[in-house]
């Protein structure tokens, strides 16, 4: 009986719950320097980088609402989410996802972990949720910092929308907020291929780097006109996709694709690093992970489930061009015009008019109408053409446009002046800036798209 109670007693002392190791590598991982200075750095810089931009006589106008930061305070945190999601993010995610593992092969420490977690399986759950919960925190760092940094700056002001739509300061905040949200997606696709590289290539800085290359290499892709079906099956496009937020209304179909998408590797990369790790051998100190393993179990896996999510986007969408095509670049630019003329109309204090009035259309032509009317390019050259009420002619404008493979576009206006050829416009209370001279704007790529 003493022997049989003594030896549950032991195996007792010795069991450590996933809850009580979790807060062991959570301590682990705030203790070190380089993961304060992260935490101190997104909670702190991204509000001073916001207010002092803003301040600027120079804008960052080649970012999507860098335009628009000297009017509304909620143009900052979305020009920040644009540049955490192709450098912070990764960058982030490979400094903690992919390190929490490696970290233990260079220190020379997982006997003494073992030896006193006696799980791995634990082990794994522990180390995961902890670089979880770290990722989590420097995201949301850098959302409230820089919609702080640019309310106090700025304002809380009204937002114009990428097809010209204003929104309210309430609607713009919570857009921009579930705009951050929808970037947890590929954030979390990021980090577990930090977990995989970090279990399967042991010390090696190739798995500190792997969550950064593999964003990179996405980026990358999203530059070259690849078919919408493979654009939208790459776990980062929801990086770009938020912007559909930002229209009326919302092109919700391309960002619940990357969602899914994301989540789908998010899941596949996690379970893979669970397999490899609980195949391991922790007795070799040198260990220094397999090259052989990481290619059959980690890369193979994540290529056919690459392939596999092509094969769906194409086979349940249409989208099998780029999704640039004639009719939708005018639709876009004439829905543009027509809300941002709205907005040029209150500047001078003429009579309201709406956009129904205005009966906006847009005539566009690429490379002078010598090549398609589709794909990206900067070629693009639109006529817009509208009524005022009880006007019998009609007025016309015309724009530049270069238009990205991801159906962004930046259209600049190239008269007549007194309409979009100038960047000011003189109104009764001075000069401001004029809406219609420059505006950003997106081209749907899907033709059927969810709406909301």
């Amino acid at each position: 009986m003493t022997a049989t109670l003594t030896h549950d007693n032991v195996a007792s002392a010795h069991r450590v719950s996933v809850p009580r190791g979790y807060r062991f590598e959570l301590v682990k991982l705030v203790s070190q320097w380089r993961i304060r200075l992260l935490v101190l750095a997104c909670w702190i810089v991204p509000a001073l980088f916001v207010a002092a931009v803003s301040q600027q006589s120079t804008l960052p106008v080649d970012t999507l609402f860098g335009r628009w930061m000297h009017a509304t305070g909620w143009a900052g945190p979305l020009v920040m989410l644009g540049f955490a999601g192709t450098w912070a993010l990764p960058l982030l995610t490979s400094l903690v996802a992919g390190d929490v593992f490696a970290s233990e092969d260079r220190l020379g420490t997982w006997r003494h972990l073992l030896v006193a977690v006696r799980s791995p399986r634990r082990i794994f759950a522990a180390k995961a949720l902890a670089s979880l919960t770290v990722i989590l925190l420097l995201v949301a760092g850098l959302a409230c910092s820089s919609a702080a940094g640019g309310v106090v700056a700025v304002g809380n002001q009204p937002l114009v929308g990428l097809d010209g739509h204003l929104l309210t300061s309430a609607d713009a905040a919570g857009k921009v907020l579930l705009a951050w949200v929808c970037v947890l997606a590929p954030t979390l696709a990021l980090a577990a291929i930090g977990l995989l590289g970090s279990v399967t290539l042991g010390r090696s800085p190739m798995g500190l780097l792997l969550p950064a290359l593999v964003a990179l290499a996405m980026q990358l892709a999203q530059m070259l006109p690849l078919p919408v079906a493979v654009r939208l099956a790459l776990p980062g496009y929801a990086f770009i996709a938020w912007n559909g937020l930002f229209t009326s209304p919302a092109q919700l179909g391309p960002l619940l694709i990357g969602i899914v998408v994301s989540l789908a590797w998010a899941v596949t990369a996690t379970t893979l690093a669970y397999l490899i790790f609980l195949r391991r051998d922790f007795t070799n100190p040198a260990y220094d992970g397999s090259e052989r393993r990481a290619i059959t179990t980690g890369l193979l896996p994540l290529v056919g489930l690459g392939a596999v999510t092509v094969a769906v986007v194409a086979g349940t969408t249409p989208s099998l061009g780029s999704g640039i095509e004639q009719d939708k670049v005018q639709q876009s630019v004439a829905t543009a015009f027509a809300h941002l003329y709205r907005i040029q109309t209150e500047q001078l204090n003429r009579p309201d008019v709406t956009e129904a009035q205005l009966k906006a259309t847009a005539a566009c032509t690429k490379g002078g109408g010598q090549v398609a009317g589709q794909g990206p390019g900067n070629d693009w050259r639109c006529v817009v053409s509208w009524h005022l009420p009880d006007v019998e002619a009609a007025g016309t404008a015309i724009y530049q446009l270069d238009v990205t493979a991801d159906g962004r576009f930046m259209a600049d206006g190239d008269g007549p002046k007194e309409v979009n050829g100038y960047f000011l416009v003189r109104t009764p209370i001075g000069d401001a800036p004029n809406p219609l001279w420059q505006f950003d704007g997106n081209v749907e790529l899907l033709s059927t798209t969810l709406k909301g």
